[in-house]
């Protein structure tokens, strides 16, 4: 199947469904990231609300205020205690959206600089 994409026999893809639950997700991703040492990680988020498919630049730490799938909300409205405000990405997100563009897709890529909070 990954022939088929245009990748390699040494690309190990792993797949995860990652539940909307802000203990689940502090407890599972620093786990995964220990399993599998990835060179690159593309997390995805669903929005119901989502008419296009959003490339983020830069995610936020701070301002968490909704109740997750458990009901639950941070006190601290906080993802990562003492981590960095806002993390970029290192990668052009520019050129990632006119590559798929120029794919001739019937789907349109826009970027974001305010990643969406649950």
């Amino acid at each position: 199947e990954l022939e088929k994409l245009g990748l390699r026999d040494d690309v190990d893809l792993h797949v995860y469904e990652v539940p909307v639950e802000y203990q689940t997700v502090q407890r599972l991703i620093p786990a995964l990231w220990k399993k599998h040492s990835p060179q690159l990680v593309v997390h995805v988020g669903v929005s119901g609300m989502a008419t296009t498919v959003t490339l983020e630049k830069c995610g936020h730490n701070v301002g968490y205020k909704g109740l997750d799938n458990c009901r639950f909300c941070p006190g601290s409205q906080c993802c990562v205690e003492g981590g960095p405000e806002c993390i970029d990405s290192i990668i052009d997100m520019d050129a990632v959206c006119r590559g798929v563009s120029a794919l001739g897709l019937d789907v349109t890529v826009t970027i974001s600089k305010d990643a969406g909070r649950y």
